[in-house]
C-alpha cells in the first residue's frame, strides 16, 4: 500500500516541506505516533542526530533512526496513513553515508538529509556524499543545507561564503530542496532570546544576517524560518506570538517553519494557506496575456494594483501554496 510519494516517483515541490518538526532520533514513541496518525498533518518530519543527541547516546541514536525507518516501512507496506516526508539530521557526511548503506529497505521512505553548520568548510564533503548516495538509488534524496554557522555572523567573512556555498549548492540545486537558517544558533552568539511576545526581526544583528540569506538565496530557492520555541502556555498568547513571526517571515521571503512540538503545526498550515483576495489576484494576474495591451489592472477586492511583470513571481507562489494548502475563507 505504499503510496506514489513513498516510491520516490514524483519530485517535490520545496514549498511542501512546510511545518519540519524536529524530534530526537532516540525520541521512540515519535514513530508510534506518526503511524498512528496522532499528528496532524500536513507536516514534515526531521529525526536529529545532532545537537538534540548526547555524544554518548549517539550510536544507540543511529540505529534507532535506522529501525523506525525499516519500522515506517512495513507499516506503509501494510495500511494507508499519512508518510509526511521524512529527513535525517545528521552530524557529518561520513554519517550521512553509513546511515543510508545500513537503511536498506528503509531508503524507500527517507526523502532526505538536513545538514547541520553547513559552512564553506564542510560543503564539499557533504555534496560529495550526496553524489555517491544518489548513484545508489533511482529515486533522488534530497539535501536541506542548514545556514547557522559562525563565518556568517562575522562581517569580514559573511558575504564571501555567502555567495561561495550558493555557488556550491547552484551545482546540485536539483537536489537541495530547502535551505535552512539556524536562528537560535545565531542568537546564541550574541546571548539572546526572543520572548513569545517578540520576534527574531527585533533582534538587528541576527535580521541583518537573516536578510544577506535571503538576498543571496531568495530568489531561486525557498528558505525556510528559523524556529520558533514556544508550544503550549496557559492562553493563546505563544500562538499570536508564532503568527505574528510567521507573517514578517513571509514579508521577508522565509516560506516553512522549523517547529519542536505537535501543537505548532496546525498554526503553521494555518499561515501557509493564502487569502482568498491573494488567490484571486494572483489568478488574474496569471490570467493576463503578454500580447494585450494593458498588462495592470486593480485587484479583486478593488483595493491595490495588480501588474503582470510585477507580480507574476508572486503569484506563482501563491497559487503553489494554495495548492498545497489550500485558500482561507
Amino acid at each position: 500500500m505504499m503510496d506514489q510519494k513513498s516510491e520516490g516517483s514524483r519530485e517535490l515541490s520545496p514549498y511542501e516541506v512546510g511545518a519540519l518538526l524536529y524530534a530526537p532520533a532516540n525520541h521512540k514513541t515519535v514513530i508510534d505516533r506518526l503511524i498512528a496518525e496522532e499528528i496532524q498533518g500536513p507536516y514534515s518530519l526531521a529525526l536529529c542526530l545532532e545537537d538534540a543527541i548526547s555524544d554518548q547516546a549517539v550510536d544507540e541514536a543511529e540505529q534507532l533512526v535506522i529501525d523506525s525507518l525499516k519500522r515506517v516501512w512495513r507499516a506503509a507496506a501494510e495500511k494507508v496513513f499519512y508518510l509526511p516526508n521524512i529527513f535525517i539530521r545528521v552530524r557529518s557526511a561520513e554519517q550521512m553515508k553509513r546511515i543510508f548503506e545500513r537503511l536498506a529497505q528503509g531508503r524507500q521512505i527517507l526523502t532526505g538529509f538536513i545538514a547541520p553548520k553547513f559552512s564553506c568548510g564542510c560543503a564539499a564533503s557533504y555534496l560529495d556524499a550526496l553524489a555517491d548516495i544518489q548513484e545508489k538509488t533511482e529515486h533522488r534524496v534530497y539535501l536541506m543545507p542548514i545556514l547557522e554557522s559562525q563565518d556568517l555572523i562575522d562581517l569580514k567573512t559573511r558575504r564571501s561564503h555567502l555567495c561561495e556555498l550558493k555557488e556550491r549548492l547552484d551545482a546540485v540545486k536539483p537536489s537541495i530542496l530547502n535551505v535552512r537558517v539556524g536562528g537560535n544558533d545565531f542568537c546564541k552568539e550574541f546571548g539572546v532570546r526572543r520572548r513569545w511576545g517578540e520576534n527574531i526581526y527585533q533582534i538587528s544583528c541576527i535580521s541583518n544576517v537573516l536578510g544577506d540569506i535571503i538576498a543571496c538565496f531568495g530568489r531561486e530557492y525557498v528558505v525556510s524560518g528559523p524556529v520558533w520555541e514556544y508550544f503550549t502556555g496557559p492562553d493563546e498568547s505563544w500562538k499570536e506570538g508564532l503568527r505574528r513571526e510567521i507573517r514578517l517571515d513571509m514579508l521577508n521571503g522565509f516560506v516553512g517553519k522549523t517547529v519542536i512540538h505537535p501543537n505548532q503545526i496546525p498554526v503553521v498550515n494555518e499561515m501557509l494557506r493564502v487569502s482568498q483576495e491573494d488567490y484571486e489576484d494572483a489568478m488574474g494576474i496569471l490570467g493576463m496575456q503578454d500580447d494585450e495591451q494593458v498588462l495592470v489592472s486593480k485587484s479583486a477586492g478593488g483595493s491595490r494594483m495588480n501588474e503582470f511583470k510585477t507580480h507574476e513571481k508572486w503569484a506563482q507562489k501563491i497559487l503553489t501554496l494554495a495548492d498545497i494548502y489550500g485558500v482561507r475563507p
